[in-house]
């Protein structure tokens, strides 16, 4: 996990250096700019994988990359199609140069992880990003130049016409543009029961856990002690003997005395954290300038997650989240409207598709505002194939309690406590939704409110919620400008 930057079509380390040195935070275990005949690449490196031997920008034959994020089959790629060659690493990274060496942009569709990265070849260069957008990606244009990093803020200084580059996309400066993923394809064996549907899901789960314990450094769950941590950490149990988890919370909050209840019976090394009012008052700045967004419920379960990181960081690199569960298994409470199924279908493949620039950017920058790593096994693209495959009837909630067939396909997995314990989001559970609601509305009057409103609704077709969102749109303001911010915003409809 890391950060890239980098200029292509110019010849600019001096503004890479200085694109690396705001992506500090993500990579602490060292750093690198490589000036190219096509542009210059920079990188700031987390150490997972090949701690001692992945330095980065990396070189292989003649092919450079900047690459953030992991990819869980790099050894099989190895062996089923780079088994003639000798590698210099057991670095992830080298295996994506050397498969492209062998099979050049086709190779994005054969990389099962997350990931973004620039590929500079002979001639010719290349962006890609994983299918959901787990992990982040911008760029801009300016006079010719192609600028991308892993966070706006190291494209701030340079442009005004940042863009997220698209999740499941690939750019080839000689092909340009290039979708290679849709949601949910795959090959899925179709349940034809909701019973033959439970086995199912929980292996696929196990898989996508499993795969994700890849590490050469010390690893961890989130534990907040709701069902989709919890599914996670039982999963992660099973194959680690001391298994740290990690819960955050006001005091009295309900998820630290669920995260403790499941901690227990998983039989896990806890950690709990306890912040008040104005250590969250104080921590919101830093939390929005990293978020570099506003959206309100972003902004509410963001404070949590960056406690969350700060305490986990103490204690490992890499930490596994229930993210996407609720997207895929209809767990959101404003869901019960839906009571035709093709309708809720569409609503959950929006949501899911959304996730790139709403709870995913959240759980990327504030776990990497601590130099801390989260993976996401709900998101597993065989995960998602599995939950797009069935029946929607069968996740309608018509009265049912959200998320039922998840629920029942980890009965005995974990207690019943954890398995049948009503959908919280992060920020009720932690705590810490009404103090920051309150605060905003002293501090934006009514006039003010309504200036704003018209302005962001005029100017960027942006519908302004409340005093809240207009608070944190001013914190953010501090740091970039509207044209840096108001395209790529995301819109998290679960508030």
């Amino acid at each position: 996990m890391c950060g890239i930057c980098g200029v292509f079509n110019a010849y600019s380390p001096s503004e890479v250096q200085s694109m690396v040195q705001k992506l500090s935070h993500r990579g602490p275990d060292g750093d690198g700019v490589k000036p190219l005949s096509l542009g210059t690449l920079g990188h700031t490196r987390l150490a997972i994988v090949d701690v001692n031997g992945g330095h980065q920008p990396m070189k292989a034959e003649d092919y450079w990359i900047a690459f953030n994020g992991e990819i869980y089959n790099h050894q099989e790629l190895r062996q089923q199609f780079l088994g003639d060659l000798t590698f210099d690493t057991q670095s992830d990274t080298e295996t994506i140069l050397r498969l492209f060496s062998r099979f050049g942009e086709k190779a994005v569709s054969m990389l099962d992880g997350m990931f973004a990265f620039a590929l500079h070849t002979p001639g010719k260069f290349l962006l890609a990003r994983d299918p959901l957008g787990i992990k982040p990606l911008y760029w801009a244009e300016e006079d010719g130049k192609i600028y991308f990093a892993s966070e706006i803020k190291a494209l701030a200084e340079f442009s005004n016409n940042i863009r997220e580059f698209p999740a499941g996309h690939y750019y080839h400066s000689e092909l340009g543009l290039h979708q290679y993923y849709f949601l949910g394809q795959g090959i899925i064996p179709v349940a034809q029961t909701e019973e033959e549907a439970y086995p199912m899901i929980v292996s696929i789960l196990r898989e996508s856990v499993h795969k994700r314990l890849m590490a050469d450094v010390p690893l961890g769950v989130s534990l907040s002690g709701g069902l989709d941590s919890t599914i996670v950490a039982a999963l992660a149990r099973e194959e680690l003997h001391d298994l740290h988890t990690f819960a955050v919370g006001m005091e009295g909050s309900e998820d630290i005395a669920a995260s403790e209840l499941a901690a227990r019976a998983l039989d896990t090394n806890h950690h709990t954290l306890v912040y008040n009012d104005q250590e969250m008052l104080e921590a919101l700045p830093d939390v929005i300038y990293h978020l570099e967004t506003f959206d309100p419920a972003l902004v509410r379960s963001a404070i949590p997650n960056y406690f969350l990181a700060k305490m986990t960081a103490d204690y490992v690199k890499v930490f596994l989240t229930g993210e996407g569960a609720d997207e895929l298994y209809a767990g959101y409470d404003y869901l019960d409207r839906y009571t035709d199924a093709p309708e809720l279908d569409v609503e959950l493949r929006n949501i899911t598709s959304a996730l790139h620039n709403t709870n995913l950017q959240r759980a990327d920058r504030l776990s990497m505002a601590w130099g801390l790593e989260a993976r996401v096994p709900f998101l597993d693209t065989q995960s998602i194939s599995l939950a797009f495959s069935m029946p929607t009837e069968w996740k309608l909630h018509n009265g049912r309690t959200p998320k039922r067939l998840l629920r029942r396909a980890c009965v005995g997995l974990i207690p019943d406590e954890i398995a049948w314990r009503p959908k919280q989001k992060f920020s009720h559970g932690a705590g810490s939704r009404d103090v920051i609601l309150e605060h905003a509305n002293e501090k934006i009057s009514d006039s003010e409110f309504s200036r704003e409103s018209a302005r962001l609704a005029s100017e960027w077709d942006y519908n302004l919620a409340s005093k809240e969102s207009l608070f944190y749109y001013k914190i953010l303001r501090e740091h970039f400008t509207d044209e840096q911010i108001m395209p790529g915003m995301g819109h998290s409809r679960s508030l």
